[in-house]
């Protein structure tokens, strides 16, 4: 492919593909990147990590011309570069591939490569040119797709490698991930490094934005990592090792691993048989799900977002009808609307962290103690008579806020002021503190930084510890392995199967998750793929 005119000179020799001076942006009070400088070398694959907050987003978004730095300077090939928008970047060889995929799913896989690049005012040659160079890009990087298929007829891996050839269709040179894998199961996850490995054997330079540790270890040649809007440090990959990349990002040590004693699982605390749930439009979420948790253990639920953990947890949180029977503690619940809300059965010994906080969890404008409330307000400690007793509140919010070390500590601070770490602290804290019977917890550490993280896993272990049952679902895999004491997954609203962490790897659960039972044949990320499209056709 011929490059654009601006980029046809030849590049100094031994310049970086990618050179950011003295960068730094801000946004009203909060410095988002202070005088940043990095140095990305071409053909490698170049990590950037750090917690959230730390400007790793906003130093990409100045690179794709989202933002326009207050001052700084950018290098391309060793050319100062101008890049006041994202046309401007694509012009200088930068294309970005983002978490939350910008496709058109009722168009195919050509119109949408095709998509603002169109070589005329008539779409016909554009698409006839497109399908040509198509074939070729699919070929060269492994990248194979049909063309004619519409984007909502895809999984979200199949729709991943369309963004990756919408910007070599566009002749990118470097390429911005943000977050890629976190969609994918592990052997998607596993076909995408082998595809940035073959971009990387082209001579195409990779920025990888990720908060995996592992993936940083696995498929980077160097690492940077960002905390508090600064550029802490750039290492190579090989030179260093998760644990000092966290003490990097974090500014202390962190244990990375769960540490937890073996289970001592008690008597059954939840028992779900044959549960069924539709949705609006009368396709059915869950199919026949049955499962149980038994007090001092933690059973993980395994599997890509969209197929039925969401369900299953709003059935058993109280805020969704379903069919089927349902005990805790050997009393069933009502599961027809008229019993099931969620003050039901938080007055029943169930408490339930939510997948989406923001959503569900808080009231992002309302103070961190009526958040404490929230749900818990009819609690007669809180109450005085007809009123709510706010100073015995706002004093349970402050003890709240002592053990569970959330930042600031403040019981007056707004919800929306507190970064997500110490949010998904707020709502654990609240829940937690009620000494439930079953714990359902969703995502616990979506969004979280890596201090908070270890900081959470620690107190649902100790939940577990004190007799407690616990729901966990989650996307992470390595979550679900290191914090679950069985492990079932979930596909396209069924449970595929269980299994004890000690007695299973990533691959066999990852096929698990793919729709796949028998674990004793050999699959290809192809044979996936396929049986994902049949049986499920895309992820919700």
């Amino acid at each position: 492919m011929t490059g654009h005119s601006e980029r046809g000179r030849p590049a100094a020799p031994d310049a970086p593909a990618i050179e950011l001076k003295g960068i730094s942006k801000a946004f009203g009070t909060v410095q988002a990147n202070k005088d940043i400088s990095i140095r990305v070398m071409p053909g490698t694959i170049h990590g950037i990590i750090g917690e959230n907050g730390a400007g790793k987003s906003t130093l990409m978004s100045i690179l794709y011309g989202f933002y326009k730095a207050d001052g700084g300077d950018i290098f391309i090939a060793g050319r100062k570069t101008a890049i006041p928008d994202s046309q401007a970047a694509i012009a200088a060889g930068i294309g970005m591939v983002f978490q939350h995929f910008k496709l058109v799913e009722n168009f195919t896989v050509l119109e949408n490569v095709v998509l603002g690049a169109e070589s005329g005012a008539r779409l016909t040659p554009s698409l006839s040119k497109a399908r040509k160079l198509l074939t070729e890009l699919a070929a060269e990087y492994e990248l194979n797709v049909d063309p004619d298929a519409l984007i909502q007829d895809l999984g979200v891996g199949m729709q991943q490698r369309v963004e990756i050839l919408k910007a070599l269709y566009r002749q990118a040179d470097i390429l911005i991930l943000d977050e890629p894998t976190g969609v994918l199961t592990p052997a998607e996850a596993d076909h995408l490094f082998r595809i940035l490995e073959g971009l990387r054997a082209q001579g195409k330079t990779i920025i990888l934005i990720t908060h995996k540790l592992r993936e940083i270890m696995e498929i980077t040649d160097t690492v940077s990592v960002m905390r508090r809007g600064e550029m802490t440090a750039t290492v190579k990959t090989a030179e260093t090792s998760p644990e000092a990349l966290a003490e990097l990002m974090v500014g202390r040590k962190v244990l990375l691993r769960v540490d937890k004693a073996p289970a001592a699982p008690k008597q059954i605390v939840l028992d779900v048989e044959n549960l069924r749930v539709k949705d609006d439009k009368g396709v059915e979420r869950l199919k026949s799900v049955s499962l149980n948790v038994r007090a001092g253990e933690i059973l993980g639920i395994a599997g890509v977002a969209g197929n039925g953990q969401s369900e299953l947890l709003d059935v058993l949180g109280g805020s969704r009808e379903a069919t089927g029977r349902v005990t805790l503690n050997g009393t069933d619940l009502d599961l027809t609307g008229k019993l099931s809300d969620a003050r039901t059965r938080r007055a029943r010994g169930i408490a339930h962290v939510p997948e989406d906080r923001h959503r569900e969890g808080l009231i992002l404008d309302f103070h961190a103690w009526e958040n404490v409330a929230f749900g818990y307000h009819h609690d007669p400690k809180y109450n005085r008579g007809w009123l709510m007793d706010n100073d015995a509140l706002r004093r349970d919010t402050e003890e709240k806020i002592a053990k569970f070390d959330v930042r600031p500590a403040d019981c007056w601070q707004t919800a929306k002021n507190f970064s997500g770490g110490n949010q998904q602290k707020i709502v654990i804290a609240r829940e937690l503190e009620r000494n439930p019977d079953l714990l359902l917890v969703g995502q616990p550490t979506r969004g979280v930084d890596i201090g908070a993280i270890e900081f959470i896993h620690q107190q649902i272990v100790a939940l577990r510890d004190a007799g407690k049952a616990i729901l966990l679902v989650s996307v992470e895999l390595d979550e679900i392995m290191s914090l679950s004491d069985r492990i079932a997954v979930m596909f396209d609203g069924r449970i595929m199967g269980e299994r004890l962490p000690s007695e299973t790897t990533e691959r066999e659960l990852g096929l698990l998750m793919a729709g796949i039972t028998d674990t004793d044949t050999p699959h290809t990320v192809q044979e996936v793929e396929a049986n994902l499209a049949e049986r499920h056709g895309k992820v919700q």
